[in-house]
């Protein structure tokens, strides 16, 4: 919101008057407060972020020594995205994966896949990241490319994505919607400030999906509520809770053929392994956080905050899923872990209900500025205590039958009879964290930023029975330190250095060492970067940065199974990354992106696996989104967009990969009045010449899936402000 008192032309109206009437005695006269209230258009480019300053609030991403990126809410109005895959898409640093549909969703950073645990945050404090994603109430969503240490602690190298909610101001609209499938899609903004100091907003939304997969349609409610206090001039306090609910059938992914061959007639709509018998998973999912501001003086600020999150998934999945019980695979050849290579696959019943998870932090930050002689100190200090729990029941997890890829229905089997066990705890963890940053500015063109993250994590494990199974404790400091040089004010440059921590991954149950958990590990980033504000509503990025960590894989040896999941050598992903989002010219907005990078495993002690890029992690991905706004034409704006990726490897030998793409996406928005009411019409076709490609390759607890891209998609909302 934009506040001015009293504007020109009615300060010269009232001086005017008060000449006119003047006399010889003096006189005053005592006004009412006018406020004026207007919305500034945020556009494409955005001045404030979360993430990246370690700690110190919001701040301008133009100022921070690393990669951040924000997606606005003019953009995600104009390209209507409903779930985390289709968010991203308009970054090229980011890709999916194992990004089901009807299932929540996991994307890549950098090609490092994010901890749903710690890598997704809701107002700056952890979320469980399992969940759909819901952006009804959402102002903006920042994106943090690379280590997040300092930020977060214990956290995988890939980066941080955080949803920051919408605060309350004067507003009140309903949306309906549809698509190409017959879906429909209601929701309502309402918000307003009730007092001069305290404000509300509120955002519902109904969704009833049509998925272009069979058997698939969903539903989705949601109902969200911000509220802001003044308590006075120095103290602000803010809430902002959540709930939603969802229910959908979940869509396997294929598996290789043999373990080698990518399928080469797939279907983009069949529902692998489909049982009529299959439950929708369901997810229950509440986000809660609230936030105390106080400014001790015009240096000094503080903030105390408190975040709660929880999922409740009932997880049912008629699986599609290797071929160890089909003939095909009888002999041995092929891994049962694949598809068999003629297309067969098994099919398991899959339930795991009330798998319940909760992430609780409490953080307290206080900032300060003040002078040692000549150099100007930003200093950021604070504590932060994380828990997180995890809540399961021994699933059920049986065969049923088997089937073809090319079959249109597979045969109808019998569910297993099983049932699940009782909830017990399967997980309790512990982050304790103390944290400092210090900015120095040394003259007008110089800054040195130095920061450290001491870390202490104690993480207890159990087993379906309740009975403690690993116990992992460690202290560790994490390091970061950065030197800015602006030679001009429109002008950014960095050289930054970062180490982060991550816990290890688990081992696939068909490696020697099954469920096991590798020890945490630290990966350490270098980055150069440059930021160059071409104007005030245009912006323009470019770094280069190297990310390395120990190897996690499968390494072939004798044992009876094959294969033993070990740490050894390093990953190291090596990349340029080049941006720009804002307004070009009057009419031309757009964000533009392309990420080229170098993965490699190095020194792994297995040959075939070096040498070529690493699972799920693309060479080049380019991501354009226009949205060009017609002269001749009032309230019309043509959107454009254009995705692409190169060749992707979909095993560790590189032997298979998945061919690069193009996809064009197309849209008109036309802004209009309805008897003095703002009505706004969007038109979004995605995929728009229904091209086919595997939009993702990677993994999820060891093994990899193919998901084929989403076919082409009509979606026509109309937004009315009453």
């Amino acid at each position: 919101m934009i506040k001015r008192h009293t504007p020109p032309a009615l300060f010269f109206l009232l001086s005017a008057s008060a000449l006119a009437h003047a006399s010889d005695e003096p006189q005053t006269t005592t006004l009412a407060p006018v406020d004026v209230h207007a919305r500034a258009p945020q556009g494409y480019r955005a001045d404030a972020s979360q993430l990246g300053g370690a700690g110190a609030g919001v701040v301008s991403p133009h100022d921070l020594p690393a990669s951040v990126t924000v997606m606005t809410r003019e953009q995600i109005d104009n390209r209507q995205p409903r779930s985390l895959s289709e968010l991203v898409r308009s970054d090229a640093s980011i890709g999916d994966n194992y990004a089901p549909v009807g299932y929540y969703q996991d994307v890549a950073i950098r090609g490092f896949p994010l901890d749903l645990a710690t890598g997704f945050r809701f107002n700056g404090g952890m979320m469980s990241a399992e969940q759909p994603l819901a952006l009804e109430d959402k102002q903006r969503v920042e994106v943090l490319k690379g280590l997040g240490g300092i930020e977060s602690g214990v956290v995988a190298p890939g980066g941080l994505i955080n949803y920051v909610s919408k605060r309350p101001e004067d507003v009140a609209r309903a949306t309906l919607g549809t698509d190409s499938h017959g879906s429909r899609y209601a929701a309502l903004d309402v918000g307003g400030w009730l007092t001069r100091t305290f404000g509300v907003r509120i955002n519902a939304a109904q969704d009833n999906t049509h998925s272009y997969i069979e058997h698939a349609n969903g539903r989705r409610s949601f109902l969200s509520v911000a509220a802001d206090w003044k308590i006075d001039d120095n103290t602000t306090l803010q809430l902002d809770s959540d709930y939603q609910h969802s229910g959908q059938r979940s869509a396997s992914g294929y598996q290789l053929l043999g373990g080698t061959v990518i399928p080469s007639d797939p279907s983009r709509t069949r529902l692998l392994g489909y049982q009529p018998w299959q439950q929708p998973v369901g997810i229950a999912a509440s986000n809660t956080s609230l936030r105390l501001d106080h400014r001790f003086t015009d240096d000094w600020s503080a903030q105390l905050s408190a975040t709660h999150s929880r999922t409740k998934i009932d997880d049912n999945v008629a699986f599609a899923y290797g071929c160890f019980y089909t003939q095909a695979c009888a002999s041995g050849a092929t891994p049962g872990y694949f598809f068999a290579p003629n297309g067969d696959y098994d099919i398991y019943d899959f339930r795991s209900p009330d798998d319940t998870r909760v992430n609780d932090e409490v953080k307290g930050v206080v900032h300060g500025s003040f002078d040692t002689g000549s150099i100007r100190h930003d200093l950021t200090a604070g504590i932060s205590v994380f828990r997180r729990t995890m809540d399961q029941r021994a699933y059920v997890y049986d065969y049923v039958g088997s089937a073809n890829i090319d079959e249109n229905e597979p045969p109808v089997y019998a569910p297993s009879p099983n049932q699940p066990g009782d909830s017990v705890r399967r997980l309790t963890s512990w982050q304790r964290s103390v944290f400092a940053s210090d900015r120095l500015h040394m003259g007008d063109a110089w800054q040195l930023v130095a920061g450290a993250r001491f870390v202490r994590l104690h993480e207890l494990a159990y087993d379906d029975q309740g009975a403690p199974e690993r116990d992992t404790q460690l202290t560790k400091v994490l390091p970061q330190a950065a030197l800015l040089w602006t030679p001009v004010a429109p002008l950014t440059t960095y050289l930054s250095y970062t180490k982060g921590l991550s816990l290890g991954a688990e081992a696939p149950y068909w490696t020697s060492n099954g469920g096991a958990t590798l020890a945490p590990i630290v990966s350490r980033q270098v980055e150069v970067g440059a930021k160059y504000a071409v104007s005030h509503a245009l912006d323009l990025q470019a770094a280069i940065y190297r990310i390395d960590q120990p190897y996690q894989y499968a390494q072939p040896d004798s044992t009876a199974e094959g294969f033993t999941f070990i740490q050894r050598g390093n990953e190291v992903h090596t990349g340029i990354e080049l941006s720009a989002a804002g307004r070009v010219t009057d009419n031309l907005q757009l964000t533009a992106s392309i990420n080229a990078m170098r993965a490699r495993a190095q020194d792994t002690g297995t040959p075939a696996f070096e040498g070529h890029q690493v699972v799920n992690v693309p060479r080049v991905r380019t991501a354009v989104y226009a949205n060009y706004r017609l002269p001749f034409v009032q309230g019309l704006s043509v959107l454009g967009g254009w995705r692409y990726a190169s060749t992707n490897t979909a095993t560790p030998d590189g032997v298979a990969r998945v061919p690069a793409y193009h996809v064009f996406d197309a849209g008109l928005v036309y802004d209009m009045q309805l008897a003095g009411h703002a009505v706004t019409w969007r038109l979004n076709v995605d995929n728009v010449f229904n091209h086919f490609y595997w939009r993702d390759t990677g993994s999820s607890g060891g093994d990899r899936y193919l998901f084929p891209g989403m076919p082409r998609l009509a979606r026509l909302s109309v937004s009315y402000d009453f």
